[in-house]
């Protein structure tokens, strides 16, 4: 470590009697770590997050911020590859309302695999928490699929979903025109979406057929497709950062915003809660 880095380090002293001829010396080596990363990474150039820029970098474990309009939103680390991880926003961020991957940059740094151990996100997260940044690392941008347990969860108004809700109006990729099985097509749809797809199990959806018309259906149409081939009591649900479909129709879903049953979307009003910290963020463990 720099004789440079030491230096910044204040010592934590007192005594537990008054006295004043023996006291306690705690150095804190975490903050100086911090404070050398986000001075690191603030001297650094941005980049676009496009696959030209991802396409330049190491495949090394790092940590990385994110820009949006060239404020500072987003700390992250990578503790396999810099790159796959910045793929996976790239294409998250590809798939949402109100935002735009032009407006998007990225700055990083390599670290080396022990240091990766001291977990270089959270000094970063410690460092810039009193200054009122980072607002995405407290609002489920890194989150994965909650899981069925918390499809009925209302969102909070700042959480990333509820500020930039999934994009139904985009393409599925990958798809063309064929016929196959509900289920084929069900794949294909998860694969070929930048958002999750859950879906439930059932038999019918291995023998029921179905005819896809053109290869640059957005997911919108292709939902409406779907739910008429379904069987009964199945519904597509369009939540604010996710779709599913279980076999639960008519229920309703307090975070919905497009219900499909009998190949009509059906609009419908998501609740939100007051702004707020929301859940963990479980990105935390990279890639």
């Amino acid at each position: 470590m720099s004789t440079k880095g030491v230096a910044r380090m204040a010592p934590v002293v007192g005594s537990d009697d008054g006295t004043q001829y023996h006291k306690d010396f705690t150095l804190s080596i975490t903050k100086a770590l911090g404070d050398q990363l986000a001075a690191a990474l603030k001297g650094l150039d941005r980049a676009p997050l496009a696959e030209e820029s991802i396409a330049r970098l190491k495949e090394k474990p790092g940590v990385y911020q994110l820009y949006l309009n060239g404020e500072f939103v987003y700390v992250g680390k990578a503790d396999k590859s810099l790159p796959a991880r910045l793929r996976n926003h790239l294409r998250k961020i590809s798939g949402r309302r109100n935002i735009s991957l032009a407006e998007m940059a990225f700055s990083c740094l390599y670290v080396a695999e022990d240091f990766s151990a001291l977990a270089p996100e959270q000094l970063l997260i410690s460092h810039h928490k009193g200054m009122g940044n980072i607002p995405w690392n407290n609002n489920g941008f890194g989150n994965k699929d909650p899981g069925r347990q918390r499809d009925s969860t209302v969102l909070k108004r700042n959480h990333f979903d509820v500020l930039f809700p999934i994009d139904l109006d985009r393409p599925i990729d990958g798809l063309e025109p064929c016929e196959g099985t509900l289920q084929e097509l069900l794949e294909a749809i998860k694969g070929g979406l930048p958002y999750n797809f859950r879906y439930g199990k059932s038999a019918e959806f291995n023998t029921r057929r179905v005819q896809v018309p053109a290869g640059d259906m957005t997911a919108d149409e292709v939902f409406s497709l779907i739910s008429v081939k379904i069987p009964d009591k199945w519904q597509v649900t369009a939540l604010m950062g996710y779709v599913i479909m279980y076999d639960d129709s008519p229920n309703t879903y307090k975070s919905a915003w497009r219900y499909y049953r009998d190949g009509q979307p059906i609009e419908a009003v998501p609740e939100a809660d007051p702004a707020g910290v929301t859940e963990v963020d479980q990105s935390s463990t990279g890639e």
